[in-house]
This record gives C-alpha cells, structure tokens and sequence, in this order.
C-alpha cells in the first residue's frame, strides 16, 4: 500500500487517541478510554508499515507536525482551547519545515 496514504492514516489515528485522552478525563470515561488504546495502537502499527518505505527523519518530522497542527485545531474547535497566535506561529513554523525537508529530498529512501 501507498505509504504516504499509511502516514495520512497514522496521523488520523494518531489524532483521533490524543483527542479521546482529553475526553476521556484521566480515563475516567470508559469508551473514550478504549479509543485511545486504539487510536494509538493503529498509529504506531501503520507508522512502523510506513517505516519500511520512507526514512525516519522524515517519516516522524510528517507525523508530528501534522498530528500536532490538527491535535490543536481540534482543542481550538471542540475543547474550546484558547487560541493563542503564538501557537498558531509555531505550528506555521514546523509545517514550513516539514515542506521543506520534503522539497530537500528528505522523502527519499
């Protein structure tokens, strides 16, 4: 399988765990509890699929960058976070790096 569409869906997983650890209030919320066990154990399965056809560097530079932009868009949305535009600078930032390790060649195995 494409490993950038194995990325796109560690992401998604990735972010879908970190979500139901907010909900799940320090795991006090059972079914909130369980989506966490699984949102990260489907991310780091599919991130270690991925990790047979991309480098690391870039691999983990995708993961974390996206999955921390869209961990906080979430917390802006649906936690009602406060937004803050200095957080909003740092995640420009990473993904300007991560566009740039990508147009450096870093994808390349």
């Amino acid at each position: 399988m494409n490993p950038m569409l194995l990325l796109a869906l560690s992401i998604l997983a990735e972010v879908l765990g970190t979500s139901a650890l907010r909900a799940s209030e320090g795991f006090t919320r059972f079914l909130p509890g369980v989506v966490v066990v699984l949102g990260y154990g489907t991310a780091f399965t599919l991130m270690s699929r991925v990790l047979t056809q991309l480098p690391m560097g870039f691999t983990y530079a995708v993961w974390s960058g996206v999955g921390t932009a869209l961990t906080a868009l979430i917390g802006w949305v649906y936690f009602r976070d406060a937004f803050q535009w200095g957080a909003l600078g740092g995640i420009a930032l990473i993904i300007a790096g991560v566009v740039v390790l990508n147009a450096s060649g870093g994808a390349r195995h």
